[in-house]
């Protein structure tokens, strides 16, 4: 299975199809926003779930779903740098599944440590043009990007995560 781009779900409505298609025609309308421009608010963004106090934290915002492997081997690393950083760095997972019941057995198994939102329709998904997943974005203290990573090699990617974590903390 190529995990380079996300698969949809089979029961992934029409409208949603259309407009992903919408938007890969007109890039600018869903372009990911690049290393330091502003992310878009979490707030404003429609996600079920509860969000943390983010203002003045370095942020990491991982988009997953239930069905990516990629995911599934990311929140372990995930859940290691929510613990480490606990007082000065807000993770944050951003679960595309559809089913509420797949996100929540997901959970379930892999027992986050950091707060889980669910974006159903893909919205801020379609907005940030996230192609594949997981997509993480690791935003500084202003809420800007400051570094952007599509799917999960291991401890590499881990690795690159925490250094620019730890950049940005140093950097406060």
């Amino acid at each position: 299975m190529n995990t380079s781009r996300p698969r949809l779900p089979y029961h992934r409505s029409l409208a949603t199809l259309v407009t992903l298609a919408f938007l890969s025609a007109f890039p600018a309308l869903g372009a990911e926003p690049k290393v330091g421009e502003a992310f878009p608010s979490l707030a404003d963004a429609q996600l079920e779930g509860t969000l943390p106090e983010l203002k003045g934290k370095v942020v990491l915002v991982d988009f997953w779903a239930s069905w990516c492997g990629p995911c599934r081997a990311a929140f372990p690393a995930l859940k290691e740098i929510a613990a480490k950083y606990k007082d000065q760095v807000v993770v944050v997972g951003v679960s595309l599944d559809e089913d509420k019941e797949d996100m929540d057995g997901f959970v379930r198994k892999m027992t986050p440590n950091f707060p889980i939102v669910r974006d159903p329709k893909g919205k801020l998904a379609e907005k940030l043009d996230v192609q594949s997943i997981p997509a993480t974005f690791i935003l500084d203290t202003q809420g800007r990007v400051a570094a952007v990573h599509s799917g999960y090699g291991g401890d590499k990617t881990k690795k690159e995560y925490i250094e620019m974590i730890e950049k940005l903390i140093a950097a406060r």
